[in-house]
Order: C-alpha cells, then sequence, then structure tokens
C-alpha cells in the first residue's frame, strides 16, 4: 500500500480542483497511482476538467523565425519575467529562432549549432549569457515546419517585441494557391490554434489509447444511469464525438467567424486562394507549459540556515 502524502493530495487538488478529501480518497483506492487517481474521480463525476492543466511557472521568451516556406518556433526560459524585457536576452532568441529556422530545427540540433557571430555553440552561448545577465536560463524547445508547396504561418500571443512572446504557433498549409491569400488564412488559424490548443489536426493522429481512456470513462460515468448497455454505447458514441469537437482542429468551432468548422472556413477559403488547402502540420509552444517551480517555504529555509 502507497503512503499518501500530503503534497500528492495537494498535486491531484490542483491538477483537478476536486475537495482534500476526496483526492485523499481517489489516490488510497489507485494505491497512490495519480493518473488513474484523475480517472477514478472523472468516473465519480468528481474532477471538472479531462486534461490536466499545468502551472506555468518558467519564465523567458517564445521567439518565431520565418523564411520562405519554412518557420521556426524556439523557447527560451529564464527565472524571471524581468529578464525577458532586457535587450540582451531578447536579440539571442531572436538569433536562436534564426538558428532554428536555418538547420533541421531539432532542439539539440540548434543547440550544437554555431551562433551567430561568435564561435560558440548556441548551448555555449546561452551558458555564457547566464554569466552575463545573471540569472539561469536555457533552450528548452525548438520545431520547425516547412512545406514545398504553400505556406508556414505564424502567429505570436502577448507579444513584447517583433517576433517574441509567450505563445508562438506555427501553421504549415500545403497549396498550389495565391500565396498572399494564404499566408492570410493560415495566420488567422493560427491565432486559432493558440486559442484553443488542439491536440491533432485529425481524428485519426490522435493515439488510440487516449481515445480507449475517453471511452471507459465515459461508459463508466454512463452505467451510473442505470441505462441499458445498447443506450450506453450511443452515449459514448455521442461523447467520443464530443470529444473530437473539443480537441481535434479540423473539427473545432473557427474562433475568428465562430460558426464554421476550421475544416469548413478552408474549405470556403479555397474559393479566394484559388487552390485546395490542407493543413500538414502545427505547432503552439506556450512558455514555460509543464514546468513548475519548486515551492520554497522561506521560514524553514532561514531556520535551516541557522542550524535549527
Amino acid at each position: 500500500m502507497a503512503t499518501i502524502t500530503a503534497a500528492m493530495v495537494k498535486d491531484l487538488r490542483e491538477k483537478t480542483g476536486v475537495g482534500m478529501m476526496d483526492c485523499k480518497a481517489a489516490l488510497a483506492e489507485n494505491d497512490g497511482d495519480m493518473e488513474a487517481a484523475v480517472d477514478w474521480l472523472r468516473k465519480k463525476g468528481l474532477a471538472k476538467a479531462a486534461k490536466k492543466a499545468s502551472r506555468v511557472a518558467a519564465e523567458g521568451l517564445v521567439g518565431v523565425a520565418v523564411g520562405g516556406k519554412a518557420a521556426a518556433v524556439v523557447e527560451v526560459n529564464s527565472e524571471t519575467d524581468f529578464v525577458a524585457r532586457n535587450d540582451k536576452f531578447q536579440a539571442m532568441v531572436r538569433e536562436i529562432a534564426g538558428v532554428a529556422l536555418a538547420t533541421s530545427g531539432d532542439r539539440d540540433a540548434v543547440g550544437a549549432a554555431g551562433y551567430p557571430g561568435s564561435e560558440k555553440t548556441v548551448d555555449e552561448f546561452v551558458t555564457e549569457m547566464v554569466a552575463t545577465i545573471g540569472e539561469n536560463m536555457n533552450l528548452r524547445r525548438s520545431t520547425r515546419l516547412a512545406v514545398e508547396n504553400g505556406v508556414v504561418a505564424s502567429y505570436i500571443h502577448s507579444s513584447i517585441a517583433d517576433g517574441l512572446g509567450k505563445i508562438g504557433v506555427l501553421v504549415a498549409l500545403e497549396s498550389t494557391g495565391d500565396a498572399d491569400k494564404l499566408a492570410q488564412i493560415g495566420r488567422q488559424v493560427a491565432m486559432h490554434v493558440a486559442a484553443t490548443n488542439p491536440l491533432a489536426v485529425t481524428a485519426a493522429e490522435i493515439d488510440g489509447a487516449t481515445i480507449e481512456r475517453e471511452k471507459a470513462i465515459y461508459a463508466d460515468q454512463a452505467r451510473q444511469t442505470g441505462k441499458p448497455e445498447n443506450i450506453i454505447e450511443k452515449m459514448v458514441e455521442g461523447r467520443v464525438r464530443k470529444f473530437y469537437e473539443e480537441v481535434v482542429l479540423m473539427q473545432q468551432v473557427f474562433v475568428i467567424d465562430g460558426e464554421n468548422t476550421v475544416e469548413k472556413a478552408l474549405k470556403n477559403a479555397e474559393k479566394d486562394v484559388g487552390a485546395p488547402i490542407k493543413v500538414a502540420a502545427f505547432v503552439r509552444l506556450a512558455l514555460g507549459e509543464g514546468i513548475e517551480k519548486e515551492e520554497s517555504d522561506f521560514a524553514a529555509e532561514v531556520a535551516a540556515a541557522a542550524g535549527h
């Protein structure tokens, strides 16, 4: 039997929004398994959300570089938001985004590439900047998208300078149509992705295990209504369709017009662009997502320093 700590209960409560006692019971029922406890709470109808919300705790900037039929987005973290407004830090993030555009965009490849105007690699230059600025920082993520025919549109949300902000989105559209008009609809789709954070372009791209997990939870919830299995099956099918509408880009309601799905909006745009449009891929980097700062007990630190 796993020991259920207060920290585990607190973590589950923050992930689900459920009361402390219910969180403790969920962890006890599932031998301390966090994921299983989340599912247990959802089956009981207690969890407020299907997706866990990770606290954004890291600071820094997301940077985007666009060139030709390719674009790159990088995330460079720092300890404080103050550094994100430092001109040297901003210049560094722009340069790193440019390196990502000129390489494969893979994080390790970017880190090992030469930093412009320096004999150092990108990773070495970032390390040097730690000493210069006086704050820990690192290149955390990097991605590059490219198309043979079409455009890679970009969007920066919460922008603090050109190409720099808190959320960076790239959308690769394949088409032989008018490039300028394609770029316009591409930017709108990128804005949509920034707002809705979809899991995939199409339903076929969603991991089968994710769907089976959702189905199991929906079925368990439906059985609690006491309805027969054939009705439960239909209820689960309806919930899965709803799930797709929430997380699949092409099935989401386009935030720009609030009426059509993204798929329908792109179909309508094809008349203006003059050729079929396909969303080949998208990437969305939100600053600090999935990173949590350790919460320190200042009083305990002082006591420890004093030898108590």
